[in-house]
């Protein structure tokens, strides 16, 4: 069986990272003694760090580990997983060169992040990503799938909201003003983020990729053959994944510490 392109990205991924950090032993210690995380690294001891005390490193418990996630795992401490920073940091330059390389090949973007840690860090990587589309509330499900008929609804939305901001609305009744502002206010709720999509995006940058967080998104890039990059934890599966960075997907200050370095590279 022929492997698929994405799949084969998914493997030099790997190996590019593998490569940088061959050497790299799994050590017994708490999470935030140097000594023990960072021997032996060619990184800046400083940046290590400063991601260990955002809390970077902190992965799912043992238990919830995605068995493909294993790689990317330095030790276990206390039952939690300890994610291995160097590998981070080497997936940030590799997922940021492929953001900067499709930014300047003119393709579009979408930023999925639904967890409430993720809101602020989403729509700052939308900026630096050309103001792109984003997503900080639940996906809706056919925006890839049954993208020509949403954007129907999403078309008329913006024509609701433009004819409220004009007054086109006062000819109708107090209570068809009510029911219309109702209905404006749950599209309001659905679309933000999302109203200047012309078309199903080149790329989806999503922060957390499990089960629970996006799989119906992931899902729909897959069917639309949309490469697929992200921030995933140890709970998630890389092969859902063309491009990703291991990191801790929930918590806000790992997010916003990932996301900004991205951005900085991205500059």
């Amino acid at each position: 069986m022929e492997r698929s392109p994405a799949a084969d990205r998914r493997g030099m991924h790997r190996m590019d990272i593998q490569n940088d950090q061959k050497d790299q032993k799994q050590q017994s210690g708490a999470f935030l003694d140097a000594d023990t995380l960072f021997s032996g690294s060619a990184v800046d001891e400083g940046t290590l760090l400063e991601m260990a005390q955002a809390g970077v490193l902190y992965g799912h418990k043992k238990s919830r580990k995605n068995p493909h996630f294993d790689e990317y795992i330095f030790a276990t401490r206390n039952g939690i997983e300890v994610i291995d920073l160097t590998k981070t940091l080497k997936a940030i330059d590799i997922v940021s060169g492929f953001l900067k390389k499709a930014l300047e090949d003119k393709k579009t973007f979408v930023v999925v992040g639904t967890q409430p840690a993720s809101a602020d860090a989403v729509k700052a990587l939308s900026e630096a990503l050309g103001g792109c589309s984003y997503v900080t509330r639940r996906w809706i499900g056919g925006l890839f799938t049954n993208f020509p008929i949403l954007s129907k609804r999403i078309n008329y939305y913006k024509q609701q909201k433009e004819d409220l901001a004009q007054g086109r609305l006062d000819k109708y009744t107090k209570k068809e003003q009510l029911l219309m502002r109702r209905e404006i206010e749950k599209m309001e709720h659905k679309f933000t983020g999302v109203e200047n999509m012309a078309q199903v995006p080149d790329v989806m940058f999503v922060i957390d990729g499990s089960p629970k967080g996006h799989k119906t998104a992931i899902a729909e890039a897959h069917i639309k053959h949309v490469p697929v990059v992200g921030i995933i934890d140890s709970d998630d599966d890389p092969n859902d994944f063309a491009y990703f960075i291991p990191a801790n997907d929930h918590a806000r200050s790992s997010i916003n510490w990932v996301v900004d370095r991205i951005i900085t590279h991205l500059k």
